[in-house]
């Protein structure tokens, strides 16, 4: 298959000639057509290998998005800031809620997950036609099928998550354009997911290949956040122009799935907490380097030595890295901050001995390559993203900068635990929940708890999970993105008189301007509307043809 870097409707029409027509009732006659398509050489592949290279191919659509994600999940958000060009460009655009249909972030991560998914059923019908003339094995089917609909899923999980209801189609049929009802994203993700458990291979040790625990850990997501009720259309237009949260309820029966599917991954044996919070988090110990198996599914990134290329989650996080003058002063902005001081001081205050803190937020960092320490902080500038930097470097050669070939961690079995300890509190099991919740205070030496509260448990995905892209995804769930997002009006350079508290030169007084400007920005522009994301449009600007969600 030669490489694709088509328009969203390009690549439909192409799965759509390979898969959408409906069988018809006559098909019988034909053992070789399906959905309508003479099965020839031109939609097989001949062996395994090429089966399993076809739908590796859709990878084409997720690497770019490891920062891209990042843009809108923690932008939109208390937690990030970006001064990734002017205030008029796509960073501060979402970083200060002004996102629009031409926001180049919305517009690159909606059609990439609808190029991914239209690639996804091409292939899902190539690889099926190929096992009907023995091309391929039943093995290579498995894998290369079984991969293709875990990508499926995990699209359309993030669209849903992103944009509520969204178009579906598969290679079965469907429209591009016509959005289907929350309830029927979310039971073809289901769908897709539960074939892909039954396709794929227990887990291995490398997070790079999806397998069966991968799958479960995602339908264990995928229950939780359906279980919370995702709004719906209506219910987001009825709240579109106000500043308050709608009403948080839960469905029980998708709690109690969401259970059962973490308890399948956690009952495998096969997954475990890397009992070091530190070596989670870079080149050398992304994908499990270290054997300890915590990373569940990741996406790799070879980078270059260009900035240009490999993982922008890491670029974008950690852009300029010491450049500086002599005093250690005068740094140059990277594409995105950490939004003010206080999300590092308000957790050494709540938990000063949780070992994650110094991973998360970066206050000082030595330069290998000069020896001299770096401050992160006011009034020089505010923490860096720790997770955004490779944790691993020892010295100046590898320093992710320069290649950005850290890969992007989709799930950790962190994440698994937390899935079961949240559900168990939302069905008022809080005393089930201590378990699970305590394996990552464990690891993490900070107090146990016998019965973990709800407020506690959303405030454990802040310690473990923050710069994960995780963040707007959970306000959605919890139903408080607005007034969370309006807790910065409690940070240091929110306030009016933030100039007076602290003595600035010139640079670090134009640099907490921005701060300043970003804070109260979030503040006053967050809307009910922003539970969704805007329909963009597509790559080349073209309309998509999909009704625009409410308010934009």
């Amino acid at each position: 298959m030669k490489k694709k870097q088509l328009l969203f409707a390009a690549l439909v029409a192409v799965a759509t000639a390979t898969g959408f027509t409906a069988c018809s009732s006559d098909s019988d006659d034909n053992a070789n057509d399906t959905g309508g398509n003479q099965i020839d050489e031109t939609n097989v592949v001949n062996n395994d290998a090429s089966a399993l290279s076809l739908v590796n191919g859709v990878y084409s659509h997720w690497q770019p998005l490891s920062s891209s994600f990042s843009f809108i999940i923690e932008l939109n958000s208390n937690k990030l800031i970006s001064f990734e060009g002017a205030e008029s460009k796509e960073g501060p655009l979402n970083s200060r809620f002004e996102q629009e249909p031409t926001t180049w972030y919305q517009v690159k991560i909606f059609n990439h997950l609808l190029l991914g998914i239209a690639q996804d059923n091409e292939a899902i019908t190539t690889v099926s036609n190929s096992l009907k003339l023995n091309k391929v094995t039943q093995n290579g089917y498995n894998a290369a099928v079984g991969k293709a609909k875990f990508l499926r899923a995990l699209a359309y999980l993030k669209l849903a998550q992103l944009w509520g209801e969204v178009p579906v189609f598969t290679e079965e049929g469907g429209s591009t354009t016509e959005r289907q009802s929350i309830d029927k994203v979310f039971e073809q993700i289901v769908k897709d997911l539960t074939d892909a458990e039954e396709l794929l291979l227990d887990y291995s040790g490398d997070p790079r290949v999806p397998s069966k625990q991968a799958a479960q850990a995602l339908l264990a997501r995928t229950y939780l956040v359906w279980g919370d009720n995702p709004l719906t259309a209506e219910q987001v237009k009825a709240i579109a122009d106000t500043q308050t949260d709608p009403e948080f309820t839960t469905t029980p029966a998708r709690l109690q799935k969401a259970i059962e599917y973490a308890d399948k991954v956690i009952s495998s044996g096969r997954l475990a907490l890397d009992p070091d919070f530190s070596k989670l988090f870079g080149r050398e110990y992304e994908s499990n380097k270290r054997n300890t198996n915590e990373h569940l599914f990741t996406i790799a990134h070879d980078g270059d030595k260009l900035d240009a290329q490999g993982n922008h989650q890491t670029h974008c996080s950690w852009t300029y890295p010491f450049l500086n003058g002599e005093n250690g002063n005068g740094y140059k902005q990277n594409h995105t901050e950490v939004a003010d001081d206080d999300l590092y001081d308000n957790w050494k205050r709540e938990q000063p001995n949780d070992k994650r803190l110094a991973e998360t937020y970066f206050i000082e960092v030595k330069n290998p390559e000069t020896g001299l320490i770096h401050h992160y902080y006011s009034p020089v500038y505010t923490p860096v993203n720790g997770k955004g930097v490779d944790q691993s470097y020892e010295n100046s050669e590898n320093l992710e900068i320069k290649q950005n070939s850290v890969d992007r961690i989709e799930i950790r079995y962190a994440e698994v635990l937390l899935i079961k300890a949240e559900a168990l509190v939302q069905l008022g099991r809080n005393q089930e929940a201590a378990e699970p919740f305590n394996q990552l205070r464990r690891r993490a030496g900070i107090a146990e708890v016998s019965a973990p509260t709800f407020d506690q448990i959303k405030r454990e995905w802040d310690y473990e999970f923050t710069y994960e892209q995780f963040s707007v995804l959970n306000s959605y769930r919890w139903k408080n993105l607005i007034s969370s997002v309006q807790q910065v009006k409690n940070y240091k350079h929110f306030a009016d008189d933030w100039k007076e508290k602290q003595t600035f030169t010139a640079d670090q007084e134009a640099y907490f301007q921005k701060v300043h400007n970003h804070l109260v920005a979030k503040y006053n522009n967050v809307r009910g509307k922003h539970y969704r994301q805007p329909i963009p449009n597509g790559l080349q600007g073209e309309d998509l043809g999909i009704a625009q969600n409410p308010g934009y």
